[in-house]
């Protein structure tokens, strides 16, 4: 009872739910970083930090007079989405720029290391019909097959599991398998960030290569 308050205090806070959220994008970023994102002074940012730090949802990894922030693995970015798709959606975005930016999250995303929004659930079903994986997501025998094809290698993690995706209100593809999908239809080109949000689409090369894979 007592770590479960203390992880719902830790992200009660706005700036620190702010960090986390920016975060999922998978990469590590600095404390100035975030302290410019969330649009709090530095030293406001490194409290923060160290308090998300110390109740264990990120890790920091220094560089020289730099430092650096990630989520503490896949667990807490799962943490993190299915309580984003609890607490429903945010409020109706100002502005056409904040509204374009939130269609795009929506039509596709990454989520930590493997694809939600419209786009992860296209993947999903797409899987589904090739009989990849099954309702629960879980990969089938063929599945594995048809991973490896693709280079994929099992290895100590969870090859698969279902992930609430918060805008679609539905599981998407998460685990090694959807995190290994993901890395591969980004180094093929297939699919490519908006600048440096973590909103994504399929290129022209992706739509292409989805169909030859059979997943459209």
């Amino acid at each position: 009872m007592e770590a479960l308050a203390q992880v719902a205090a830790l992200l009660a806070d706005k700036t620190r739910a702010a960090f986390c959220q920016a975060l999922l994008d998978g990469r590590a970023w600095t404390a100035n970083e975030l302290a410019a994102h969330a649009r709090v002074a530095p030293s406001t940012a490194s409290e923060h930090l160290t308090r998300l730090i110390k109740g264990g949802l990120l890790v920091e990894h220094r560089q020289g007079r730099h430092r650096y922030v990630a989520l503490a693995g896949p667990h807490v970015a799962e943490l993190l989405e299915t309580m984003t798709a609890f607490a429903g959606p945010d409020p109706k975005p100002r502005g056409l720029r904040a509204a374009s930016a939130s269609e795009a999250m929506a039509r596709g995303r990454t989520c930590y290391d493997h694809l939600a929004g419209k786009l992860g659930i296209a993947l999903k079903s797409g899987l589904l019909d090739l009989g990849v994986v099954t309702g629960d997501l879980a990969v089938t025998e063929p599945g594995i097959v048809w991973l490896k094809e693709l280079g994929f290698e099992p290895s100590k993690r969870q090859v698969s599991r279902a992930c609430l995706d918060w805008t679609e209100r539905v599981p998407h593809l998460a685990g090694a398998a959807g995190a290994h999908l993901c890395e591969v239809f980004l180094e093929r080109g297939w699919i490519r960030h908006i600048g440096t949000t973590r909103a994504v689409v399929l290129t022209p090369a992706g739509a292409e290569g989805w169909r030859e894979l059979g997943l459209t």
